[in-house]
């Protein structure tokens, strides 16, 4: 039973720690704020991002930079300002209070994951495929930072992922606009699209369709060489995909089968894909 007691006053004067805590960060911010000291500031922003107020947060981090400059507790605060504005969805504050650490700070062990919040400003703004993609273009090219600048960190794999995913969605974007060319009967225009998947973003999961279109496109405009040859590469990289076995039933049933044929842009990606000769 003495045991027991002894948990349950253990567990009474925890609670009563943490309100004593919770009323000293209180009363803290009902003080001044040139009043207190640097580690009090950061302590309070602590405070308001555990309660769930990352903007508050994130601003009361900002002033412990703007009162104390030169102190170990302002060059913390940087970081943790950024991360505070992030989780807020103040992406452009984020993205400057990172990059300011990384002026300040630029060899310090911290400076990985300030070039990640920096790309993930721009990465959680990626929206729906059918708006504009600045946004997916700027995460591209911050996350090939932290692959390049960063090889080594526990950041770069979560960049790679992210990087693949970004691309996808460019894709994504590509595909969206070549099937509404197709669809309307824009032939030329659909096979500009499909082209850039196959050529720029060919890792992605769009490829095997992006082909398969390729076929479609070619077919409606008689150019059979072309659709062969698409059918081709389609078939020698995903011949168990569905969009293969889609475009081989097209081919042949106008008497056509997928094989190199012809001179041009998809003639060279199949020397290059299936015989691997680059020249």
């Amino acid at each position: 039973m003495a045991s027991k007691s002894g948990r349950v006053l253990a567990k009474a004067g925890a609670l009563v720690l943490i309100l004593l805590v919770a009323v000293s960060c209180s009363r803290n911010r009902e003080e001044p704020i040139e009043t207190r000291s640097a580690q009090q500031i950061y302590l309070d922003a602590e405070g308001l991002l555990a309660e769930g107020q990352p903007r508050d947060a994130g601003e009361m981090f900002s002033e412990v930079e703007r009162l104390y400059p030169y102190s170990e507790w302002a060059k913390r605060s940087m970081l943790m300002s950024a991360f505070a504005y992030h989780e807020g969805a103040q992406y452009a504050e984020s993205r400057a209070a990172a990059q300011r650490y990384l002026e300040f700070f630029p060899a310090d062990v911290d400076a990985p994951y300030a070039q990640f919040l920096i790309a993930l400003s721009y990465y959680d703004q990626i929206v729906d495929i059918g708006r504009d993609q600045a946004n997916t273009f700027e995460a591209l090219q911050e996350m090939r930072d932290i692959i390049e600048r960063y090889p080594d960190s526990e950041y770069a794999k979560s960049a790679e992922l992210k990087f693949e995913l970004a691309l996808d969605h460019l894709a994504g974007k590509e595909m969206e606009v070549g099937r509404y060319y197709l669809s309307r009967g824009h032939y030329t225009a659909a096979i500009n699209r499909f082209r850039v998947v196959v050529e720029d973003y060919q890792t992605t999961t769009h490829t095997p369709e992006a082909l398969h279109r390729l076929v479609e496109s070619y077919l409606s405009l008689g150019l059979v060489n072309e659709a062969q040859t698409a059918g081709a590469i389609l078939g020698y990289n995903f011949q168990g995909s569905p969009w293969y076995a889609d475009s081989y039933v097209l081919l042949t049933g106008r008497g056509l089968r997928p094989e190199d044929a012809g001179e041009g842009w998809l003639n060279r990606t199949y020397r290059q894909v299936v015989k691997g000769d680059w020249r």
